[in-house]
């Protein structure tokens, strides 16, 4: 398995986007990855946009980024408030400087833009937020799936397929 070894955290809080974020987590799973789901309480059950829950493995306050290879940021409405924990603004920004992977999809890109990392990087949306992302300084594309250096954004459900296929190809490099 190609991302065995591999240790990723997936973000977790209340009306995350459900697909957006257990597709991901499967996939990688698939593959040999070990995830990690990660909220601001461990051992809590987050409920998703459509009812689906998650339980948090891990509590933020636990987590340090250099143990992990990479990071996933569902979107739903969950990323407005990931990007109000100073502890997830810090485990971006550790990601970025280290150049792991950071993907995220949909209304995510609030958080990367929460955590100053956007200026003159490519990437792509929901398109409601596209404002957002270039107010942030991010160069925006209305693709399923933009790639800039270690950074894998996306748009929404139907671009999970590509999405998730670029951000395990970049976290087996």
């Amino acid at each position: 398995m190609r991302l065995a070894n591999k240790k990723v955290i997936a973000f977790v809080d209340e009306e995350f986007e459900d697909l957006e974020l257990h597709y991901p987590v499967l996939r990688l799973q698939e593959e040999g990855a070990t995830v990690h789901l990660v909220g601001q309480e461990a051992g809590k059950t987050y409920i998703g946009k459509y009812g689906v829950p998650a339980t948090a493995d891990l509590a933020l306050a636990d987590i340090d980024a250099a143990d992990y290879d990479g990071v996933l940021v569902p979107g739903g409405w969950a990323p407005d408030k990931l990007r109000r924990y100073p502890e997830v603004i810090s485990i971006v920004q550790s990601m970025d400087a280290a150049e792991k992977p950071i993907g995220h999809i949909c209304h995510a890109g609030w958080v990367l833009s929460s955590a100053n990392i956007l200026k003159g990087r490519k990437v792509t949306s929901t398109p409601g937020i596209k404002d957002d992302m270039t107010h942030a300084g991010a160069e925006w594309f209305d693709e399923a799936v933009v790639v800039d250096g270690h950074i894998v954004s996306s748009r929404r459900p139907p671009d999970l397929p590509p999405y998730v296929k670029a951000f395990a190809d970049l976290l087996a490099q």
